[in-house]
């Protein structure tokens, strides 16, 4: 758990919407509790991404994620925090089915994780969703553009808005969403100008991943952005550093310092 956990005031829904066009907000996804300690004090936002699948579980996608997967995991992140809004996404074939579905699984998953909000996808199909969720008292993030528990259908983790003529529907989606109640929007892997027009299309603020530097805010996968993660990253990545490296470097000193029996020296047993 955080050092400053219970510390200080969590950041609220309501300030995040009025950053819209203000200071960009700054998110991460986190699972974990020592990461998301790590994070807390520089991030608004921290999303318990179902991107968690793939980059601790080892899945090839995020389809088989499960609820309680994202309960586990989004509870530890919120005893690790303390300061930064806490969200837990929904997984697939968790919210799909029914407005009433979704706010069964909504409702446990804030019960009990403790987070403060639920991440979903979709645009004008979800907008009903979002509005009997927001309706009943749970706060909801909207998820457009590139969709990855859509995937499948979009065959495969593909750019959108290539097309300009698909942009009205895009923009629609996130209309939709926001004016269902949605209090933020993740842009994913859309073209620069589509998601420049997407945040000025609606009231609430943008958060863009491979969308455009004009988003009310940005988010990057923690294990990408910290270089924990193998094979092609994504051009729309920045690595911040290269975590991978180190602990590797670290762990083959200590498998050196064993096997030549430097470790454990005398300073490290009890007597």
């Amino acid at each position: 758990m955080s050092s400053h956990a219970g510390a200080q005031r969590r950041l609220t829904v309501p300030e995040l919407i009025a950053r819209k066009g203000g200071t960009p907000l700054v998110a991460l996804t986190a699972a974990t509790a020592p990461f998301a300690a790590i994070a807390d004090p520089h991030v608004d936002l921290l999303l318990v991404g179902d991107s968690l699948g793939m980059v601790l579980h080892g899945l090839d996608s995020t389809m088989g994620v499960t609820l309680e997967m994202m309960i586990l995991h989004g509870a530890a992140v919120v005893r690790g925090s303390s300061h930064a809004l806490v969200a837990v996404d929904m997984p697939f074939a968790s919210y799909e089915e029914s407005p009433e579905q979704a706010f069964r699984n909504a409702a446990r998953m804030l019960a009990e994780t403790g987070a403060q909000a639920v991440k979903l996808e979709g645009g004008v199909r979800m907008a009903e969703t979002v509005a009997f969720l927001t309706r009943r008292g749970v706060p909801v993030i909207g998820h457009v553009g590139l969709t990855p528990q859509s995937a499948l259908v979009m065959g495969g983790f593909r750019t959108q808005g290539r097309d300009e003529a698909s942009w009205p529907a895009h923009v629609e989606d996130a209309r939709a969403v926001a004016e269902a109640g949605a209090f933020a929007l993740v842009v994913e892997g859309v073209v620069e100008p589509l998601a420049a027009r997407i945040t000025e299309a609606v009231a609430v603020p943008t958060i863009g991943i491979g969308a455009s530097p004009r988003c009310d805010g940005q988010i990057l996968v923690l294990e990408d952005m910290l270089g924990l993660t193998t094979g092609r990253v994504p051009k729309f990545v920045r690595r911040f550093a290269d975590l991978a490296g180190v602990g590797g470097a670290a762990i083959a000193d200590y498998a050196a310092a064993v096997r030549e029996g430097r470790f454990p020296a005398e300073e490290h047993l009890y007597r």
